[in-house]
């Protein structure tokens, strides 16, 4: 593992790579509101998906770096994602990604950085409680082939709110699953088998959306 600091529009923001022996496609994954890098579902695939020839990088946004409790602005978010993939300058395809506001933000940066595909872990198809305000847009503008990870007792937009028809959207759905995928010790599953669904269905639309796309 390495650890960056990267410059960007909005301070320094902390990239940390796992890296793969021969990559066959980089996936840059950013943190939601309340959190950074540190959250399972971001570690599991940092640890899982290199031996399968994924190089993860997981990029801590710059207000998180500065100690801030409160997430900055969608577009800050936004610019300091996309300076983090120009100071990159990657020769593989890249993946953009993330959980919950990091999702979003990868959903409407996607198309700009010229990203093979977008992995969207717990996208918060609204607030809690307000349906009515829908981000379902977000994902219909991303432009590129897109993984959704969703919790099944998401309160942000459980699977079943998501729309019918997203284009090239695919989505998996963790059994039990609140919105940090996380599962209750009673639940239809165990917190092992939740966490392998989100790593094994992750490296299988790897594999046929960007691994394949390549051959």
């Amino acid at each position: 593992m390495s650890t960056q600091m990267i410059a960007t529009p909005y301070g320094e923001g902390r990239l940390e790579a796992r890296r793969a022996r021969s990559t066959i496609a980089t996936v840059l994954l950013s943190h939601g509101a309340g959190n950074g890098i540190e959250t399972h579902d971001l570690q599991a695939l940092a640890s899982a998906l290199p031996a399968e020839g994924f190089t993860v990088l997981l990029f801590e946004q710059p207000w998180r770096v500065a100690g801030r409790r409160v997430a900055s602005p969608p577009a800050s978010l936004d610019a300091a994602l996309t300076a983090a993939v120009d100071h990159l300058r990657l020769r593989t395809p890249l993946v953009v990604g993330g959980r919950s506001a990091g999702a979003r933000s990868a959903a409407r940066t996607a198309r700009g950085l010229g990203a093979a595909g977008c992995l969207a872990l717990a996208f918060p198809l609204h607030p809690p409680g307000r349906p009515e305000r829908s981000r379902a847009q977000e994902l219909e503008g991303a432009g590129v082939p897109t993984l959704v990870i969703q919790g099944e007792r998401d309160p942000m937009g459980g699977p079943e709110e998501f729309p019918g028809e997203l284009g090239s959207m695919d989505l998996v759905v963790v059994p039990g699953a609140d919105h940090s995928l996380r599962v209750a010790k009673r639940g239809p599953v165990s917190q092992e088998e939740a966490d392998a669904i989100l790593v094994e269905s992750t490296l299988e639309w790897l594999v046929r959306e960007v691994a394949g796309a390549r051959e």
